[in-house]
C-alpha cells in the first residue's frame, strides 16, 4: 500500500510538468512572450514610408503600429520590393502577417487568411493627358505595363476572355508609383493602379488622367498565413472591430486621404510652376524663419502659398496683406512694420503660427495639432476652441482634426454658434483652407524629397524595429 501511495504522489508531482511540456503556445501567446510582432509591408505613400519629420508614417503604418501598441509589444517592420515577395515571405513564415495594401482576391484567398476589409478602392486605367482617352480595354493603343503577380494582373487574365486581343507587360521590378511616373513621363502609355494610389500621385503628376474604372469596388485587408492557429488573426479581427466602433478607422483614413477632395488639375499645375519660378526667391527666408520657430519650412511655405501665392505685394479685399496676409492688428502685435516686406511678413507669420500651435492643448498630437493650429491662423484661436466645444456637444473627439473639421461648418448656423463664446464664423472656409494647405504641403514634401540622393543598391529592403508605446 505505501508503495502505491508513493507512486501516486510521484505521478501527481510530475503531472503538471508533463502537461506544461505538452502545451503548445499559440501564435498570440508567442508574440506576447517574445514581445515582438513582425509585419511585412511595402515602402509606398499608401502604406509605409518615412515622413517629413524623419519618423515612419503611412496609413498601413498607423494601423499596424496601433495593433502592436494594443498588444503591448514592439513592432518589427520588414519592407520588400513588391507584392510577390511579400506573399512569398509570408508563406515562408518570415512574418506574422502582411499589411501592404493587399486587395482581397479569390486566388489569394486560397492560401492566405484575410481580415475584414478596411478600405474600398477600384482598379483604374491611367493614361497621360494629351493622349487619346480609351473608352474600354479594346481601344488601348500602346504599351500597357502593370505590377507583376498583382491583383491587376489577375483581373486582366480574366478580362482577356472578353478582350482576346488584350496584351500587357508585367513589371516585377517597379512599384505602382513608379509605373504611374512612367506614364507621366511618356515611358509607357498606360498602367493600372488602385484608386487611392492614383489620387495621391495626381498631385505630383497632374498630367495623369483616369480613363475608366477597370473593376467594381474592391477591398484592402491584412493577410495572415492559413493555419489551424488563428489566435493572432482573431486578435486582429477584434482590433479592426474596435477601430470601426470607436470611429478611429475613419480618423486614420481622413488623416491620409481626407484632404485630397476633387482633383484640381489647373491649380496643381500652377502650383508646380510657381515652385519652380517663385519659390527659389523665398526658400531661404522660409527655411530660416521655420528653423527659428521649430517647424517644417515646407508647412510655412504651403501656408504662404495659400495666403498669397508667394506674392509679397498681395492685398485682400478685407485689408490683410503681404506674403502671410497679416492684419494690421496682428502685424503690430508681432512687431511687423512693413507687411509687404517678404522677410518681415514671413518671420511674422512663422512667429504667429508658432504662437497658435503652442496654445493647442498638449494632449492633441501631430498631425492633428498642426491642422488645428493652421485653422486657428485662418479664423482665430477662439473660433477653433468653439469648434472643439461643438465637437464635444456632438459626442465627437475634440482632439482629432476629422471630428473638429466636421463641426466647423456649424459655426455658420445660429442654432450652434449661439451656444459658443465667440459666435459666428465661416468655419467651412477654414476647413477648406486647411485642406488646401495639406495638399500644397504634401506636394512640397514630395518634390523636396526628390532632391535627396537615391538610396544605394542593397538598402531597398529594410527591417526596422519600433518599440511599443
Amino acid at each position: 500500500m505505501p508503495r502505491n501511495i508513493n507512486y501516486l504522489i510521484a505521478i501527481l508531482l510530475i503531472l503538471p510538468l508533463i502537461l506544461s511540456c505538452s502545451h503548445q503556445s499559440s501564435v498570440l501567446e508567442q508574440v506576447l512572450e517574445s514581445g515582438e510582432l513582425t509585419v511585412l509591408t511595402r515602402n509606398a505613400a499608401t502604406t509605409y514610408y518615412e515622413g517629413a519629420d524623419g519618423k515612419p508614417t503611412g496609413m498601413e503604418y498607423d494601423l499596424f503600429k496601433g495593433f502592436s501598441d494594443k498588444l503591448g509589444v514592439k513592432l518589427k517592420v520588414i519592407t520588400t520590393a513588391n507584392v510577390t515577395e511579400i506573399l512569398e515571405q509570408l508563406a515562408d513564415g518570415e512574418a506574422h502577417f502582411a499589411a501592404a495594401g493587399l486587395t482581397i482576391t479569390r486566388a489569394r484567398e486560397t492560401w492566405v487568411h484575410f481580415t475584414q476589409p478596411y478600405q474600398e478602392i477600384t482598379q483604374q486605367l491611367v493614361f497621360r493627358l494629351g493622349n487619346a482617352k480609351p473608352k474600354d480595354l479594346e481601344q488601348l493603343d500602346g504599351r500597357l505595363e502593370i505590377l507583376a503577380n498583382s491583383s491587376h494582373a489577375e483581373n486582366l487574365r480574366t478580362l482577356k476572355q472578353k478582350y482576346p486581343n488584350l496584351s500587357w507587360v508585367e513589371n516585377d521590378e517597379d512599384e505602382s508609383e513608379e509605373l504611374l511616373t512612367s506614364v507621366a513621363e511618356r515611358v509607357i502609355d498606360y498602367t493600372i493602379a488602385d484608386s487611392n494610389e492614383v489620387a495621391l500621385n495626381q498631385r505630383y503628376y497632374p498630367e495623369l488622367k483616369v480613363a475608366f474604372d477597370v473593376t467594381k469596388p474592391e477591398y484592402l485587408a491584412w493577410a495572415f498565413p492559413k493555419s489551424q492557429d488563428t489566435s493572432l488573426y482573431q486578435a486582429a479581427v477584434e482590433y479592426f472591430q474596435d477601430l470601426k466602433i470607436t470611429g478611429r478607422m475613419d480618423q486614420i483614413i481622413e488623416r491620409h486621404y481626407g484632404h485630397l477632395g476633387e482633383f484640381d488639375y489647373v491649380g496643381t499645375r500652377i502650383f508646380i510652376r510657381h515652385i519652380k519660378e517663385r519659390l527659389p526667391n523665398y526658400r531661404d527666408l522660409f527655411q530660416q524663419a521655420a528653423a527659428d520657430n521649430q517647424m517644417d519650412w515646407r508647412l510655412l511655405a504651403a501656408m504662404a502659398y495659400q495666403e498669397s501665392h508667394w506674392n509679397p505685394s498681395a492685398v485682400s479685399p478685407t485689408g490683410v496683406r503681404g506674403m502671410m496676409m497679416l492684419t494690421k492688428t496682428t502685424a503690430h502685435e508681432l512687431g511687423v512694420k512693413e507687411r509687404s516686406d517678404a522677410t518681415e511678413s514671413i518671420n511674422g507669420g512663422a512667429r504667429y503660427i508658432k504662437k497658435l500651435l503652442d496654445r493647442v492643448p498638449e494632449e492633441i498630437t501631430s498631425p492633428d495639432r498642426i491642422w488645428m493650429g493652421v485653422a486657428a491662423y485662418n479664423f482665430g484661436y477662439g473660433h477653433l476652441s468653439d469648434a472643439r466645444h461643438i465637437t464635444r456637444m456632438r459626442k465627437g473627439d475634440p482632439n482629432y482634426w476629422l471630428d473638429v473639421k466636421e463641426s466647423l461648418p456649424l459655426l455658420r448656423k445660429r442654432a450652434w454658434y449661439q451656444k459658443t463664446k465667440h459666435g459666428y464664423a465661416r468655419g467651412n472656409e477654414a476647413a477648406r483652407y486647411v485642406e488646401n494647405i495639406r495638399q500644397y504641403y504634401d506636394i512640397l514634401v514630395w518634390i523636396t524629397e526628390q532632391e535627396k540622393p537615391p538610396t544605394p543598391p542593397g538598402l531597398q529592403a529594410l527591417n526596422i524595429v519600433i518599440p511599443a508605446l
